[in-house]
């Protein structure tokens, strides 16, 4: 009987409580029978909890086309290319002012790289880091790959090969991490694996996950660490954020209310395929995950890769793998890019500390 009127007394508190969390004016959320939230429309100020730089460059949003940069407006991909190398050029230029390095193109295992090394020649010469570029499979090369590993060959005094990957709309899945795993096999006969480091934001934090996933399934020694950033080990505009940021952020569209993707950004990259197969989804393999190397993984609290990057993080540590996740406040996707941001220079520390700490 008592345990009766305890029952009866927790489910009244919950239930009182229940009724007490339901929005109270016409303003708030509405929850659907099947668990979906309809949002009202909202104004988000900026974050009192970002730097001021964080906030001037917000407010310099009003300014840019929502999208610009990832819009399929120019239906030719070399013209695309080009166009996004004109716009990403005075951020390079930036770069390059802020992080003095050398620069070489050169080919490994037949691939087209780009070999970046501290100015003054100082690096380690016993441990090297493999960047893999963003641009959503299809972009970015010429500039990403140098705003990706200029600050951190430059502060972390290591050389950095960045891989000019197969890309989509000339190349499918799994062209990309193909050629990133040749360039890997390549730097075997020079470099331990453990003092290999791989890394690259957006499509190429994507790739680094899948050549995590990729190696040992292909009789290759696993990475010595990983550097995700602006992804996951899941696909692409998954999970919460995807649906939330397009409305606040605006960078990419949202997924349709069925969850398909209404504009595809990696040009048919991904034709064919399984998203949710061990290499372009690891995170959904227990078995697969618990092979990943030390992993650090940024995303922002503004980024639609938030959500992809959370779960990444709670399945390795989940796994008992080692791993780091950095959300930045207020940050959008690949926040990283802009190096006039504290908190662009805390990610590039944290980058630097996290490959000296597991490349030893």
């Amino acid at each position: 009987m008592r345990s009766t009127k305890i029952t009866l007394f927790m489910l009244t508190t919950i239930l009182a409580s229940t009724a007490l969390a339901q929005p109270t004016d016409h303003d708030g959320p509405t929850f659907d029978g099947d668990g979906t939230v309809n949002v009202p429309a909202f104004r988000l100020p900026p974050s009192a909890l970002s730097s001021q730089e964080a906030r001037q460059a917000q407010a310099m949003r009003g300014r840019i086309p929502v999208g610009e940069m990832t819009s399929n407006e120019t239906p030719d991909i070399n013209s695309r290319r080009a166009q996004l190398d004109r716009m990403m050029s005075p951020r390079v230029a930036q770069m390059k002012a802020l992080y003095p390095v050398d620069i070489k193109d050169g080919t490994i295992a037949g691939i087209r790289v780009r070999i970046i090394t501290p100015k003054d020649g100082d690096f380690d010469p016993e441990r090297i880091l493999v960047n893999l570029h963003g641009g959503a499979f299809t972009v970015c090369w010429d500039s990403c790959s140098l705003v990706e590993s200029l600050p951190i060959a430059s502060l972390g005094k290591y050389k950095i090969v960045s891989v000019d990957y197969r890309m989509a709309p000339e190349n499918r899945h799994p062209a990309g991490v193909e050629d990133a795993a040749a360039v890997y096999r390549q730097l075997l006969n020079s470099y331990k694996a453990e003092h290999i480091g791989v890394f690259g934001c957006s499509a190429g934090g994507a790739l680094t996950a899948q050549l995590a996933a990729w190696l040992p399934a292909n009789g290759l020694p696993q990475m010595g660490a990983a550097g995700i950033f602006g992804a996951g080990g899941v696909r692409f505009q998954s999970g919460d954020s995807a649906y939330v940021t397009a409305k606040t952020d605006g960078s990419f569209p949202g997924p349709a209310e069925d969850g398909t993707l209404e504009i595809d950004m990696t040009r048919g990259y991904f034709d064919g395929s399984d998203l949710d197969d061990p290499v372009l989804s690891p995170a959904l393999h227990a078995d697969v995950i618990k092979m990943f190397p030390p992993t650090l993984i940024t995303t922002g609290t503004r980024a639609m890769d938030m959500s992809p990057a959370i779960y990444t993080n709670s399945q390795l540590l989940k796994a008992d793998v080692e791993s780091t996740l950095i959300v930045g406040e207020a940050m959008g996707h690949c926040y990283q890019y802009n190096p006039a941001l504290p908190e662009s220079r805390d990610a590039y520390a944290a980058t630097v500390k996290h490959f000296r700490k597991h490349l030893d």
